[in-house]
């Protein structure tokens, strides 16, 4: 399987750590993106900072720009290499 890196905290309070993580399969109605940019919100430094809930360890940013590497086995070839944008929810 192919292997990329997320920038995670383990714990309020800690500084941000590089993980090696394994890329996901797309389900049937997925696609995998490989991230070329993504915002950290105020939401994500009150998460560092414990000020709010969170299942820690966290991945934080949720504003992504990136490039469609995986699809569906259904829609594959159709978007791979796209650039896509996904605005925060």
């Amino acid at each position: 399987m192919a292997q990329s890196y997320a920038m995670r905290f383990d714990e309020p309070h800690t500084v941000l750590r590089r993980v090696e993580r394994t890329v996901p399969v797309p389900g049937p109605d997925e696609l995998v993106l490989e991230v070329l940019a993504c915002g950290v919100c105020r939401t994500d430094l009150h998460i560092a900072d414990g000020e709010i809930a969170a299942h820690y360890p966290i991945v934080p940013g949720h504003e992504v720009v990136g490039r469609v590497i995986a699809l569906a086995a259904l829609r594959a070839g159709a978007l791979e290499g796209a650039a896509v944008l996904v605005p925060p929810c």
